[in-house]
């Protein structure tokens, strides 16, 4: 039985702990410093941000009063739409790290493939943006890099010059919605995947045919859902600003979902929401 202190191991030998600390949808301010150090107080020891959130400032300030050894932690950040240029890309992850109040970060993703900005050339700007990363990378300033939301297309203009393959995809994961094609594609290509809303952005609560495994299992329906996501080779990434959920939500290594309640949960489609179509997000 895994536990809270497990990890998993990026293509480039990093290890990543295999639970991550959303804070999508967590303002900048109070709330979010104070999520961040009580997710690290409870045992997270990996914290998943982006430039995207507008929240970079608390989650360093929420890290700094955690007081524990920045080794010790594994961040994430991701590069926003308006940011795929060889340039800007370099410049904003500078303001990321300032932001944040660290030297290095432990991975950085482009957030999405293809933004409004660059719907007709992103090919064209990935590619460039890639490059920089991978300058970022090689310098030590980034110990891993990959990407969120690219299916399968997108992912295979990128590896046409790529010099350094994505180690990781980050991808909407949760029960009833498995992305099977993304998922098969990205780990051919030796990526793990990420579950971010890995909760169906709250949705599975009001699943009512999900519930009754919160009874068999005494486990929350939340506990129920990201334990499906590790058992499925997922890294999830559960968000909360609620101290008691935070703590519950890591609370899940004492217990297994069968073969049959695994394959209920991935069959349930839609129950928790789809997942978004990156070529036509309006953004």
């Amino acid at each position: 039985m895994t536990n809270a202190t497990d990890f998993l191991t990026l293509s480039n030998g990093v290890k990543i702990p295999s639970i991550g600390f959303g804070t999508w949808q967590t303002p900048e301010g109070e709330a979010a410093a104070e999520a961040v150090r009580t997710a690290i107080e409870a045992g997270y020891r990996h914290i998943d941000t982006a430039q995207a959130y507008g929240n970079e400032k608390s989650v360093g300030d929420g890290i700094r009063r955690s007081g524990i050894n920045r080794d010790d932690l594994f961040v994430t950040t991701k590069l926003t739409n308006d940011n795929h240029t060889y340039e800007i890309t370099k410049s904003s992850f500078e303001q990321s790290l300032k932001d944040l109040g660290l030297d290095y970060v432990d991975l950085f993703l482009i957030h999405w493939p293809r933004p409004m900005k660059f719907r007709d050339n992103w090919q064209k700007a990935n590619s460039e943006t890639w490059k920089a990363m991978e300058e970022l990378y090689e310098d030590g300033k980034i110990r891993a890099i990959g990407v969120s939301n690219f299916m399968p297309l997108h992912l295979s203009a990128l590896f046409d010059t790529a010099k350094i393959a994505p180690m990781v995809n980050q991808i909407r994961l949760c029960p009833g919605c498995t992305q099977d094609e993304v998922v098969r594609y990205s780990r051919e290509k030796g990526m793990i995947l990420e579950a971010y809303s890995p909760l169906g952005t709250g949705r599975i609560f009001d699943a009512d045919d999900i519930r009754f495994l919160s009874s068999k299992y005494g486990k929350s329906i939340a506990q129920i859902s990201i334990r499906w996501s590790l058992q499925m080779g997922f890294l999830p990434l559960p968000k909360s600003v609620n101290e008691e959920r935070i703590r519950s939500n890591i609370d899940v290594f004492d217990f297994e979902l069968s073969d049959e309640d695994m394959e209920f949960l991935s069959g349930s489609t839609g129950v928790a929401g789809g997942a978004p179509d990156p070529d036509n997000m309006p953004f």
